[in-house]
This record gives C-alpha cells, sequence and structure tokens, in this order.
C-alpha cells in the first residue's frame, strides 16, 4: 500500500479513485489505516465477499491471500486484472498509471 500512496496524486490526476480490500475486520483495518495515514478508502473484507467475486486466491502455504489489482471502469466494466502469485508480486504504479491513461 505504500506503493500505492507514493503516487496517489498521480492517480488522482487521471480521475481514479483508490480502494484497497483487505481481509481484516474493521476494527483493526481502522487502526491500520489511522497508523499509516493512507489517503486512499479502506475496506474491510473478513467475510471474503469482494474476494470471491472477484476470484483472487488464498494460498494458506504463502500467508493468505495473494495480491490482485482489478481496475474497473465508471461504467462497472472490468478493464484489467493482475493476480499475483506472491506477497510482492504488485505491478508498478507507473504500469497501472499507463493502463489508466488508456482507458
Amino acid at each position: 500500500m505504500a506503493q500505492l500512496r507514493q503516487d496517489y496524486d498521480k492517480f488522482q490526476a487521471v480521475d481514479t479513485v483508490v480502494l484497497v480490500v483487505g481481509p481484516d475486520g474493521f476494527d483493526d483495518f481502522q487502526k491500520y489505516w489511522q497508523e499509516h495515514d493512507l489517503p486512499f478508502t479502506g475496506l474491510p473484507d473478513p467475510s471474503h465477499s469482494v474476494l470471491k467475486r472477484y476470484g483472487q486466491e488464498i494460498k494458506l502455504f504463502k500467508f493468505g491471500r495473494m495480491p490482485a489489482m482489478v481496475i474497473v471502469d465508471k461504467e462497472g466494466m472490468v478493464r484489467f486484472v493482475h493476480y499475483g502469485h506472491s506477497m510482492s508480486d504488485i505491478p508498478e504504479n507507473a504500469d497501472v498509471l499507463t493502463t489508466l491513461q488508456s482507458l
């Protein structure tokens, strides 16, 4: 999430809402957001309902949810999906911004 925070202004410049969905409950999620002063919206998903909708994987031997990034356009259509194979497999912001600018 630090990566998203670094370029948050660039995401805003291309009219993008950043929404991070996490597996923790509301209280833990709120505490994390406050401690790290994150500028974007966080959505706790302890029941994994969002995870299931977008096909994000859980791998118990790799510490839980694998990273996933989904770009949904203003009409609600999924325009880009990246499913990580490890906890560090996250697209670079520059690549995501390029994709956003092409929409």
